[in-house]
């Protein structure tokens, strides 16, 4: 019985895993990366607009984007979004394309992004304490209504803390990674 409660919810865990992976994506490194745009709100004929529904975005150079919007009249609007977003990122408007050069990174800026990361990861390690938490409440609620025995509570609860500790491990090594990334001149 707490076998399927854990296996069900294992999709939050994943959830919790590929919110944690897109909040990696939108810390630099230092190399041009879609991802660091692509979400940008574009005010597109009165209405806020991701940039990646609006026009194609290229990494011509390992620190170049080139943004390619479908209609030239949405150029200065892109071009505003990008300069007032929080990129610290100067967009170039030839007229038909944008061009973004990401600059190096010092070494305090990454360190900066080395704390973001941290704070990124100790967030999805809560999200998936939290829902160990919500695990645990179920298997102790059918402890409590006789549904199973105090014998399976236990073991339910050991199974559980194997399966977050895979997951929390799997942070850590996706944190590691970005870390390396972000620390690589």
């Amino acid at each position: 019985m707490y076998k399927k409660i854990i296996e069900d919810k294992k999709k939050d865990l994943d959830g919790a895993m590929e919110h944690f992976k897109f909040e990696m994506s939108k810390i630099r490194t230092g190399r041009a990366n879609p991802s660091l745009v692509e979400d940008l709100l574009v005010d597109y004929y009165g209405t806020k607009t991701p940039l990646k529904q609006i026009a194609n975005i290229n990494v011509p150079e390992p620190r170049t984007l080139l943004i390619q919007p479908w209609g030239r009249d949405t150029l200065s609007s892109i071009e505003t979004a990008i300069k007032i977003s929080d990129l610290n990122l100067t967009p170039n408007n030839d007229g038909e394309v944008i061009r973004i050069s990401i600059p190096a990174l010092n070494e305090e800026r990454r360190m900066e992004l080395v704390k973001i990361l941290n704070k990124k990861a100790e967030e999805a390690r809560i999200s998936v304490r939290n829902i160990r938490e919500d695990i645990w409440r179920e298997i102790q609620e059918l402890e409590k209504n006789g549904e199973i025995a105090e014998d399976d509570k236990f073991r339910g609860k050991e199974r559980l803390q194997e399966v977050i500790n895979e997951y929390n491990k799997k942070i850590d090594e996706m944190r590691e990674k970005k870390e390396q990334e972000i620390l690589t001149v």
